[in-house]
């Protein structure tokens, strides 16, 4: 397909005029058991291109799912037509904007390939942990349930750019769901974020086949649990919930198209200004973030983005201080800021838009044990279920599925439906202490949702776990 695309495309290319072609082939296998039964397998296939045209201080752009020579050129016509319309009527003149003639490849590290494990074997293993899962009576729900996503681009230019990456997502789940009486729990590892890039491997990595039984006791433990205390106390977030949390009050308020208004009819704008960059305290001095899209094995690394940027790792927080936004080439030109590597696109039928990919908060030097130790009076809480945050990515409140007390200095009693609240202005200032390299956790989710049309992407995240100082929590009714 390739090969033939790529002659395609220089046939249908038009004079004077600068175009790109970006052709997505991506494949996904969904494998469940649910109570003990086999789900039918779900897959998909979704292939098709998107061409790109710029033309004078205009541009325009036309998808196509049609891949013939005759396809290509329709789409190209669509797409000089557009940029015909907005010339001198955009918010960037296309026309000064560098094209890109960038060529290179990208593959995902992959030690043990999903094709080397017959569907059988893949569902007996799923069997095994759904048994696993299903601890009692009380367990009226479990599912055990593994997604791989294979998906390969490949962006061509009028001026010689040519990236090829190729993607292996690995998405797994394990959820364990108790009832008695008129109380329900749930547990999941890790909160269905567990997401990476890789074969098989990311199994064992994520502890898929060791970690049903104790997140099944655990659902049953929360039932008798006394619900979260409400007041003041420090807070102490295990990374499962940190990814969460650095995705919605770091990564979408940086996100440089909505600080210009893009968004603001639909997800809203953010409380970060163009003028805070570079002096604003975003945190703590210990809160350190890096994008960096280059980390192997994350579920958002890549070598290009959509509009064929070079990835780079990016130091977004320094010791507390807001550096730079993520913005992509178009908005960085809008801006007139330094950005990231970061206009994807969820598909072929999308045009590229800032979006986070593999945002990071950098290990600090505590341990775990230390942490708690050092907190008097605190909660300690895992696994995000619920979040809700204002139009300007502020005032948050975020719930989780367990939770223990701190008292002197040692993690004591369980308590159910634990939550929190704070704004992300002031919240990041109250880290007091981060965990280190070793307790760092790889995560990601594959379901962030941005644009008009939605556009849904993953994103990756690694966080060690982190210590906050007074907060405000509270319990469920």
């Amino acid at each position: 397909m390739i090969e033939g695309i790529e002659a395609r495309f220089r046939e249908v290319l038009p004079e004077g005029a600068f175009c790109s072609l970006r052709l997505v082939d991506e494949r996904s296998e969904t494998v469940s058991v649910r109570q003990d039964v086999l789900q039918p397998v779900r897959s998909s296939e979704d292939v098709g291109a998107m061409l790109t045209l710029v033309d004078g201080s205009g541009m325009g752009y036309a998808a196509t799912s049609d891949l013939s020579r005759s396809g290509l050129k329709a789409a190209v016509d669509r797409a000089r037509t557009w940029a015909s319309r907005t010339s001198g009527r955009g918010l960037v003149d296309f026309s000064a904007v560098p094209q890109v003639s960038v060529q290179g490849e990208y593959q995902s590290p992959v030690e043990r390939g999903w094709d080397t494990l017959p569907l059988s074997d893949k569902v007996d293993l799923l069997q095994s942990q759904s048994r696993q899962l299903k601890r009692g009576d009380r367990i009226v729900d479990w599912l055990a349930e593994i997604t791989r996503v294979r998906s390969e681009s490949l962006l061509l230019t009028s001026t010689g750019g040519r990236v090829h990456q190729q993607f292996e997502f690995l998405i797994p789940v394990l959820s364990a769901t108790a009832n008695e009486g008129a109380e329900t729990e749930r547990r999941t590892l890790g909160g269905d974020l567990l997401g990476r890039q890789g074969g098989l491997e990311v199994l064992d990595q994520v502890g898929f086949t060791t970690e049903a039984p104790r997140i099944a006791d655990q659902a049953l433990e929360l039932l008798s649990a006394p619900d979260c205390p409400a007041g003041q106390m420090d807070l102490l977030l295990a990374p499962d919930q940190m990814v969460l949390q650095i995705h919605e009050s770091i990564g979408h308020p940086l996100e440089l198209d909505r600080i210009l208004g893009d968004e603001r009819n639909y997800a809203g704008t953010s409380f970060v200004t163009q003028d805070m960059f570079g002096t604003y305290r975003y945190g703590s001095e210990l809160l350190n973030v890096t994008f960096d899209p280059t980390a192997p094995g994350e579920l958002a690394s890549y070598g290009f983005d959509d509009d064929g940027q070079p990835a780079r790792l990016e130091h977004i927080i320094r010791n507390g201080i807001l550096l730079r936004p993520l913005g992509g080439r178009t908005s960085q030109i809008r801006a007139g800021m330094e950005g990231v590597a970061n206009a994807r696109a969820s598909g072929w039928n999308r045009p590229p838009i800032d979006r986070m990919a593999n945002l990071n908060l950098e290990p600090g030097d505590s341990s775990f044990g230390e942490m708690v130790k050092s907190t008097g009076h605190g909660v300690y809480m895992e696994t995000n279920c619920s979040w809700s945050i204002d139009d300007s990515r502020n005032k948050f409140q975020f719930g989780c599925e367990y939770a223990r007390l701190i008292e002197n200095g040692e993690l004591t009693r369980v308590v159910r439906k634990p939550n929190y609240r704070g704004i992300s202005a002031t919240f990041w200032r109250s880290l007091r202490a981060v965990g280190s390299r070793d307790e760092c956790r790889v995560m990601g989710t594959p379901n962030c949702g941005k644009g008009e049309p939605n556009q849904q992407v993953r994103v990756g995240h690694r966080s060690p776990p982190c210590l906050f100082g007074t907060v405000d929590v509270f319990g469920g009714e």
